[in-house]
């Protein structure tokens, strides 16, 4: 949970800090959302960088290097002032600082992996994803409520880099794992990296996997569309900011931590794809329910919650299908997969909306989460069905 702290520091400082110092000094709301694209462009790429981490130095080295070049960039967005002409060298800093921040989040995967054992991968799950959400809250709810209030703003940029550098001493907590697939030359060291890629993916827990990271199940893609959508339940601003801040990222952490318990105790994807059966229900009560703003606190909360469960469910059955071996170029190439479906969902939610209005936005994501989950269940009984039938001619 530490660790990977600072991995969510820095979309949060970005997405909603930084996002909203722009935007307050008058710049476009257009040039405010390419600065936060930018910040995401390497988090979609990273999966072609991943194997240096798998290949190269030590994770912790990796970590230690990562965290550091990315508190400078958060430092420096401190220092730079908050105008138009600095929307350039802002730029570059978030690009880089999001890029260095990456292989913090690698370096992390590989030690989760290595070092969890079996029984625990759900848990391990929970916590990470937990540290994943808070952070977020810290960079963006926290980082803008100590900008608003200091004197300047590079001390509040000062206390969250301090507060990402601390999570270096989570390090001395872990063991340096042991490499299963480094060789003395580099080049054997990438044909077992991608051998061990290669054996995930064609194995029934990996592509099995890996067709459950691409369906519309426990997306939490309406999440993204609450403050659009307050309106019908006649929320307030602030409403929207506590139901969608801080009080949902604590929500949210919570869920991750029940989830990963739950998924200790079950099979791992049957756990994921119950939770986002949970998430469809949630979705269709909110439906349904009187148009209020007791009701919009209720179910954006119980659908927080679920979400936090969908996080650490979906970290949960990925550690499981990657093992060890390239670690961290397997994990991210399930998580990159992953943002498929919260992407194509966010889009399909904001065309319901347009046409069927609230109670269509949320009937219609929950009918799709229904026919990935029945999906799902269609291909695994078939792919049972024929390993009985290889089994039985052997």
């Amino acid at each position: 949970m530490f660790l990977i702290l600072p991995f969510g520091v820095m979309a949060g400082y970005v997405t909603v800090a930084l996002a909203y110092l722009f935007s307050k000094a008058g710049i476009p709301v257009a040039q405010v959302a390419a600065l936060v694209a930018v910040s995401i462009v390497p988090h979609t790429w990273k999966f072609m960088w991943a194997p240096l981490v798998d290949a190269t130095f030590s994770r912790k080295k990796w970590y230690a290097i990562a965290n550091v070049v990315s508190v400078v960039g958060i430092l420096a967005t401190g220092i730079v002032p908050v105008k138009a002409a600095s929307l350039p060298l802002i730029t570059i800093i978030i690009l880089v600082s999001n890029f260095a921040v990456t292989f913090l989040g690698m370096a992390t995967d590989s030690l989760m992996a290595y070092d969890t054992p079996a029984e625990l991968k759900g848990r391990a799950g929970g916590w990470f994803q937990a540290g994943n959400l808070g952070g977020a809250g810290i960079g963006g709810g926290v980082g803008l409520w100590l900008a608003q209030r200091l004197p300047a703003q590079w001390m509040a940029c000062a206390i969250l880099a301090g507060v990402c550098l601390l999570c270096c001493l989570g390090l001395f907590f872990l063991p340096e794992p042991e490499s299963t697939i480094r060789e003395t030359t580099l080049r054997k060291t990438f044909v077992n990296l991608f051998g061990d890629v290669w054996s995930v993916v064609k194995s029934r827990r990996g592509y099995l996997a890996l067709f459950l990271c691409l369906l519309p199940i426990g997306s939490g893609a309406a999440s993204n569309l609450w403050s659009a959508v307050a309106g019908d339940w006649r929320a307030t601003a602030d409403t929207v900011a506590l139901v969608t801040g801080v009080l949902g990222g604590v929500l949210s952490g919570a869920g991750c931590l029940l989830g990963g318990w739950i998924c200790d105790r079950m099979d791992r994807k049957a756990g994921y794809v119950l939770y986002g059966v949970l998430q469809a229900a949630c979705a269709v009560g909110m439906a349904f329910a009187p148009r209020t703003q007791p009701m919009y606190i209720f179910w954006t909360c119980s659908y927080a919650v679920i979400t936090g469960l969908t996080y650490a469910g979906f970290t949960a059955f990925v550690l499981e299908a990657i093992g060890t071996g390239a670690a961290a170029t397997k994990y991210n190439v399930f998580a990159s997969l992953s943002n498929a479906p919260i992407y194509y969902m966010t889009l399909v939610d904001g065309w319901a909306y347009a046409r069927r209005g609230a109670a269509g936005m949320l009937n219609t994501e929950a009918a799709i989460c229904i026919l990935g989950m029945l999906l799902f269940i269609a291909v695994v009984a078939v792919v049972n069905k024929l390993k009985s039938a290889t089994a039985s001619a052997n």
